[in-house]
């Protein structure tokens, strides 16, 4: 009984309807009683009246009926999210029923980029497909991989990790490691992987089975199983063959990659990747680093023409920062353009990209670490044929700037709603399920915008990014000076100390000598 009258609070409109029906029964009560009238003489006017009032009774009884039947089944929808209450049985049946029927969705890249929109996504649909590259990157083994002779997992736990329903909890037991005994220094996450590998005999089949084993949303594939080194030519001709030194000599050098590239070049796709490809309705390229997590997977053999010829929505979704050694001083197009250089041109559809505000601390604090802004030059984007979409994207997470999940889900899964609109597909349980979640994220941002006032209140300034050449906007320029001012500041003063302390240690030394000559 209590959830019964909890459809009539204002948020679950259905007092609306239920008023319409009171309105079309009296419309139709009108019009019955003016004919059961014996004896009364009606007009061609008044019949006609008579008829309309009948006529718009029952029309607002049906179309109220219809309405609020579609209302209760949006909120035994809202009302069936096992991820907010898993002990009613019913929810949890029609759940899962309603879940898998969400609509397929491949990500494509890796590191901490990846992961961000996994970790969205999981809220909307069970049909998600993360495809991480697997590659040693010419690093030395760990003990773990050493000792079990398994691929590196560190993409693919951490992946796994973010589909989870407890995140935390599954990283932790994943990469756990044993302290003492014949276990030691091994990982779980490793130890686990391998039984899996020898209970299936087939290493892709074994890591698409730990999303049911581990209980876990959708499913992760590893790119391709053969071993990879992920390599750069820079445009001096220099070819690094090791993953972790490419920003590293980039950096040094000065010169830009002009492309990436695998070895071998002729690796094959892992099982069951190509055909999550072909059968999705939405690939999503990025965010991650660009040129190490996000393009490698488009040149393994045959992933690139899959997406060509691949029906779904395809969306790069931005990255916020540059990243040092790899994308210095790229613009938003640079980015897109890189992904076109492989992908080809007029592929993507749609980019989702940052307008948010960031405190300009923070954008200092990139700024002595090598990253910037990546600035929005929409009018070149817009000449390469991909729709723009702007999004609040970034937030602040333990200092560091970050996508914020939810935007970047919400509006993906904004896209495919409206494309089963387009399709005049309202009324599919897909659609509903997916449009309820809008509404329920569109609440919670409303939520965060209270929040954001208040933090307007505080007095703290934030740094809004526009289409310019200059890094800060104008209202911040003596915010920003004094920054930097502070810094110059507290460098000349370590080379002041630094200067004294040789002073003096050359002064010690020709008294030495001076002692030692007497």
């Amino acid at each position: 009984m209590k959830n019964f009258f909890r459809w009539f609070k204002n948020q679950a409109k259905m007092k609306r309807w239920l008023l319409v029906i009171l309105v079309g029964i009296v419309a139709l009560c009108y019009g019955v009683s003016e004919l059961l009238i014996v004896n009364k003489t009606l007009d061609t006017s008044k019949i006609g009246f008579i008829a309309a009032a009948f006529i718009a009774g029952i029309l607002l009884i049906i179309i109220s009926i219809v309405k609020m039947n579609s209302r209760v089944l949006e909120i035994l929808v809202e009302e069936s999210d096992t991820r907010k209450d898993s002990d009613n049985v019913n929810s949890l049946i029609f759940n899962k029923k309603v879940f898998n029927q969400g609509p397929k969705i491949v990500v494509i890249g890796g590191g901490s980029g990846l992961n961000t929109v996994l970790r969205g996504l999981k809220h909307y649909t069970d049909n998600i497909t993360a495809i991480v590259t697997v590659s040693d990157y010419g690093e030395t083994p760990t003990d773990s991989r050493e000792a079990l002779k398994v691929l590196p997992m560190d993409d693919i736990k951490q992946s796994l990790a973010a589909l989870a329903y407890d995140e935390t909890t599954m990283d932790e037991l994943l990469n756990t490691k044993f302290d003492d005994g014949k276990l030691k220094n091994l990982s779980f996450g490793d130890i686990y992987f391998l039984a899996m590998d020898k209970m299936y005999n087939n290493f892709t089949e074994s890591v698409k089975s730990s999303s049911n084993v581990l209980s876990i949303t959708g499913k992760v594939l590893p790119v391709t199983l053969e071993p990879i080194k992920i390599c750069a030519e820079l445009d001096d001709g220099t070819v690094i063959e090791n993953r972790q030194k490419i920003p590293e000599i980039v950096d040094k050098t000065k010169h830009k990659i002009t492309r990436i590239y695998l070895s071998p070049t002729n690796c094959q796709p892992a099982p069951g990747v190509i055909e999550a490809i072909q059968e999705a309705d939405a690939i999503i390229i990025g965010p991650g680093s660009l040129y190490t997590n996000v393009i490698p997977n488009l040149l393994v053999k045959g992933i690139t023409r899959a997406i060509k010829e691949s029906n779904a929505i395809k969306v790069y979704v931005s990255n916020i920062m540059t990243e040092l050694g790899q994308t210095d001083e790229y613009t938003l197009s640079d980015h897109i353009k890189a992904i076109q250089d492989y992908l080809g041109y007029e592929l993507l559809d749609y980019c989702i990209y940052d307008t948010g505000e960031i405190i300009p601390e923070y954008i200092q604090m990139y700024n002595l670490k090598g990253s910037d802004i990546v600035l929005p030059d929409t009018s070149k984007v817009k000449e390469m044929g991909v729709k723009l979409i702007q999004r609040n994207l970034s937030m602040i997470e333990d200092d560091n700037i970050r996508h914020d999940p939810d935007v970047i889900a919400s509006t993906i899964i904004q896209l495919v709603c409206d494309e089963l609109e387009f399709n005049d597909m309202e009324n599919d349980s897909q659609y509903m399920l997916l449009n309820n979640r809008l509404q329920e994220t569109k609440r919670e941002k409303k939520r965060r915008e209270k929040k954001e006032k208040k933090f307007q209140k505080s007095g703290k300034k934030t740094f809004e990014r526009k289409e310019t050449d200059s890094k800060f906007k104008e209202k911040y320029k003596e915010r920003i000076g004094s920054i930097e001012e502070s810094q110059k500041k507290a460098d000349a003063k370590l080379s002041k100390q630094k200067v004294e302390k040789e002073t003096e240690a050359n002064l010690e030394e020709n008294l030495k000598k001076l002692t030692d000559d007497s």
